[in-house]
């Protein structure tokens, strides 16, 4: 057979040759080095059998995507410590050990509770396997052998696996360090040998973990670890986490005192508290003067209808398991809505429309609920109960791509204003197996839409990566990943084409030839859920938001008790100017108020005292901006103004 080279050489080799046999053809220096390959620009090691014609790059540790052939392996370092650390091998099953984000885990069914301490021991055993240089072989067994092996291991997680796999398919192992290593049934692929692997990884944590997802089914124990390429990576992705955990929202919704969660009203139905209140309000208020400007309407919906809104709408076929179970009154099921779209469908086709009227432009911050399992609630991030920032706008085809690279605009404003500077979006697109069943069944429709939302991108000059198999039922999506100020990763906004739910609702409008013609949809929510926002900005301001997005904008701390009527007319002239200001008149000595304060990441503290109230000034610490003292009252009020009216990021230093 043949294949070639990235410089466009072409090499003749033996059927069934590896990229291992590529590599030595080449040269023994490159055989060395080698760790694994590109075969037709797919990632794969060096036992792979080669199709003839393949398009072949051999890979060495200078290739930054090694990194996932090395996490790969060291899931099966980590399995092969965890069955060495138990006096008994046999009493650890095995589940699954994929490569994940910045790492790996595996599951196990262990006879005991593994510790931290266990965690400690396990990755000093890894370190000796990964010394020990044990060479890795693939091979491959039938069924029914497969079958025996594991039997007599009696490892039913592993015969799962086998039986959920279609006849005919290659069962493949891996095994390091010979008979007596370790072998584990995986599709691979693997560096060639356990000393191959990067130095730089560390076991991170033990989770419970039931089997295939299903709560239904055991709980294992999963052990999570990371690997880098260096020292220098490895070290900032520790930090970064150090750093996650002090920005963690959950922590500081409770610290900060924003939200709460209680077991007699349920789980993932969250309660927001007065302070986190304030920060849905000010969202509120951003996303009603933005739309407004951008000429949306803004319409009301109820929480609950007939459940014959959701068969017309396709919702109940597709997302059943993810809706609260209906509630039935006289012979009529009712459910709660886990999403608006359908009632604005309705309120679109409530009175005939014309051409004129498009783009129509309808939003609405609309609670919804959605029954996500036990398993991933997760803080505000996964939740029972939402407030959505939706809109859908009704359009002619003619006017799709100007309403879609809006919407994208919208986006771009936002991020501005928070502060987000790194962001990735992802068009998800459908997959032809999946029509009928996760997609709606229009081939010509999917593939029309997609590629209008292609152009529309392509043409605005918008960056993007195309993701098959993610599409909405109804239509092709953008889906907004972003990153916090620490680099961490959220799914926060989405943008999506429905070409399908117009026509289900027999909606049109009457066109410039006096002909009815069935508008296009397009879904958004640039400021994602209230539950999902609010959990995102705190952990990206570390709990130390803006000024005009602080609870407590101004916290005033008279010096004595005589100094309280003249902080009254402190905080009276801040309210006055719009700002959220009061007073600490408790018990306590000037210097705890002030730390309290802090606690609170209240931007600004005032003090007050003879000085200042003598000459109608103030005198205030900052979290952003230098402290000053002997303020006029007047220009510090308008300084703050200034900064809350225009929703600045960061202060800037009051200038006298």
């Amino acid at each position: 057979m043949q294949i070639t080279l990235p410089d466009g050489k072409v090499l003749e080799l033996p059927a069934g040759a590896t990229p291992r046999q590529v590599a030595e053809l080449i040269g023994p220096g490159l055989a060395k080095a080698a760790i694994g390959a590109r075969v037709d620009d797919q990632l794969t090691d060096l036992f792979q059998a080669l199709p003839d014609g393949a398009k072949v790059a051999i890979v060495t540790k200078q290739d930054a995507e090694v990194i996932a052939l090395m996490r790969h392996t060291l899931a099966h370092v980590m399995a092969q410590a965890v069955r060495e650390h138990f006096a008994d091998p046999h009493s650890v099953r095995l589940g699954i050990g994929p490569v994940i984000e910045h790492g790996f885990y595996y599951d196990f069914d262990l006879p005991r509770t593994l510790t931290p301490d266990d965690l400690v021991e396990i990755e000093a055993r890894m370190r000796e396997i990964v010394k020990q240089n044990l060479a890795l072989r693939k091979y491959e067994l039938p069924r029914s052998e497969a079958i025996a092996r594991y039997q007599a291991l009696n490892d039913p997680y592993k015969l799962e696996l086998i039986a959920e796999l279609p006849e005919g398919t290659a069962l493949t192992f891996y095994e390091q360090g010979g008979e007596a290593g370790f072998t584990d049934l995986c599709r691979g692929p693997h560096v060639p040998t356990t000393g191959a692997v990067t130095p730089h990884f560390k076991l991170m944590s033990i989770a419970g973990a039931y089997w295939r997802g299903d709560e239904a089914r055991p709980m294992l124990q999963r052990i999570y670890g990371v690997a880098f390429m260096t020292k220098e990576q490895l070290k900032h992705h520790l930090w970064q986490l150090e750093e996650a955990k002090k920005r963690d929202h959950r922590k500081l919704g409770r610290e900060l005192e924003l939200f709460t969660f209680d077991d007699e009203i349920g789980p993932g139905l969250p309660l927001w508290l007065p302070r986190g209140a304030v920060i849905i309000e000010e969202l509120e208020q951003l996303a009603k003067e933005v739309e407004e400007r951008a000429g949306y309407q803004r319409v009301r919906t109820p929480h609950i209808t007939k459940e014959q809104l959701f068969l017309k709408s396709g919702h109940l076929p597709y997302y059943a398991e993810e809706m609260y179970p209906p509630m039935e009154l006289e012979g009529v099921k009712y459910y709660l809505k886990p999403m608006n779209c359908p009632f604005h469908h309705k309120i679109f086709a409530a009175r005939p429309r014309s051409y004129r009227e498009l783009p129509m432009r309808l939003a609405e911050y609309g609670t919804c609920y959605r029954y996500e399992k036990s398993g991933v609630l997760f803080g505000l991030m996964r939740v029972r109960s939402m407030q959505m920032n939706d809109a859908h706008i009704y359009c002619s085809e003619a006017q799709f791509e100007a309403e879609f690279l809006a919407v994208v605009q919208l986006y771009l404003d936002y991020f501005k204003l928070f502060g987000i500077e790194r962001y990735v979006m992802r068009l998800s697109t459908h997959s032809q197996a999946g029509l009928g069943q996760k997609y709606v069944d229009n081939e010509a429709l999917w593939l029309k839409t997609e590629a209008m939302v292609r152009r529309a991108m392509d043409n605005g000059g918008v960056p993007y990566l195309e993701v098959p198999d993610e599409a909405a039922f109804y239509g092709p999506k953008i889906d907004v990943q972003i990153y916090s100020a620490i680099g961490k990763e959220f799914t926060l906004a989405t943008n999506q084409v429905d070409f399908a739910q117009p026509a289900r609702f027999d909606l049109h409008f009457t066109n410039d030839q006096n002909e009815p013609e069935t508008p296009l949809c397009i879904h958004r929510a640039p400021l994602s859920t209230h539950e999902r926002m609010v959990g995102f900005l705190t952990e990206h301001f570390a709990g130390d938001f803006p000024l005009w997005l602080a609870p407590e904008q101004v916290r005033i701390v008279p010096i004595a008790d005589r100094h309280l009527p003249y902080a009254r007319q402190v905080a009276s002239a801040l309210a006055q100017a719009g700002l959220r200001a009061s007073i600490d008149d408790g018990a306590d000595r000037m210097n705890a108020k002030i730390r309290t304060a802090e606690l609170y990441k209240i931007p600004y503290t005032v003090i007050v005292g003879d000085q200042e109230q003598g000459a109608a000034q103030v005198s205030f610490r900052s979290r952003q901006e230098p402290e000053r003292k002997g303020v006029p009252l007047t220009a510090f009020t308008t300084h703050l103004q200034q900064q809350a009216k225009a929703r600045a990021l960061r202060a800037s230093p009051l200038a006298l």
